[in-house]
């Protein structure tokens, strides 16, 4: 691909309802990099925590708003979610194709995923990948930390991305990345695991925060703001120092 001149950014909800910062630190990185960015209206949840829940049926009817909605637009679509990125990447598709003998799917809505999904791209991935940028100058000066890079399960194991954001990380200068016990344990978060399954997912977390504030890290980075909520929230009530970061937020910082 090209060096695209627009992108289409799909903010998320968690992002633009409770963390708009992260989407204007995305925004702000691309612009930076000489790409213009549109945010297309209308935009809601992309169905994962319906879809994770089991009501498939409310899941596709808020895919097929989203598959409308960016089906009209052209260019590369950034996701700063490796769940959502995941969702409508990968099961989207699942949820128009229909049974093993193709009844019940709805093969309009299949063609839009599948070429929705060849234009989605989680915000680290496209930088790596697409523009092919590990280093954007990102300089920390004296604001220098140690941080524990969290890879969150959709990111690494839904969409593959393992080494792109390791790759933006390791071109800040002045930062140093932390080395974590059981890094690529899930942090226990999972959306509605989370809701229906507190116990277990407390257990999970208190296990990946102690490892993180072992770490000697300042600061706990991740692509995925619900990943972070998740962490933060266990911090917080631990009366812990340590910090939450998007991707972006430490990347943008660097700018300054």
């Amino acid at each position: 691909m090209t060096h695209p001149k627009t992108v289409q950014l799909f903010h998320t909800c968690i992002i633009n309802e409770v963390y708009p910062e992260v989407g204007m630190s995305v925004v702000n990185i691309l612009e930076r990099l000489g790409i213009e960015v549109r945010v297309p209206a209308s935009q809601t949840c992309c169905g994962q925590p319906a879809f994770n829940a089991g009501f498939h049926a409310d899941a596709r009817k808020v895919a097929r708003h989203t598959l409308d909605l960016l089906s009209a637009t052209e260019g590369p679509i950034v996701v700063p979610s490796g769940s959502c990125g995941d969702m409508i990447t990968h099961q989207y598709e699942m949820l128009f194709h229909g049974d093993s003998r193709g009844q019940g799917g709805e093969p309009a809505y299949l063609a839009k995923a599948r070429a929705v999904s060849h234009r989605c791209y989680e915000f680290s991935v496209f930088l790596v990948d697409v523009l092919g940028i590990t280093d954007l100058g990102a300089r920390l000066g004296s604001n220098a930390m140690k941080a524990a890079y969290h890879p969150s399960c959709h990111l690494l194991r839904g969409l593959g991305a393992k080494t792109q954001p390791r790759a933006l990380l390791a071109g800040v200068q002045g930062l140093e990345c932390a080395d974590v016990k059981d890094q690529e344990e899930c942090c226990g978060f999972g959306g509605m695991f989370s809701v229906k399954n507190a116990a277990i997912s407390g257990a999970m977390l208190e296990n990946k925060l102690r490892n993180l504030e072992a770490s000697g890290a300042s600061t706990v980075v991740s692509c995925d703001m619900g990943c972070l909520m998740h962490m933060q929230g266990g911090l917080r009530r631990k009366g812990s120092k340590l910090e939450v970061k998007h991707i972006s937020q430490v990347l943008e910082a660097g700018f300054k």
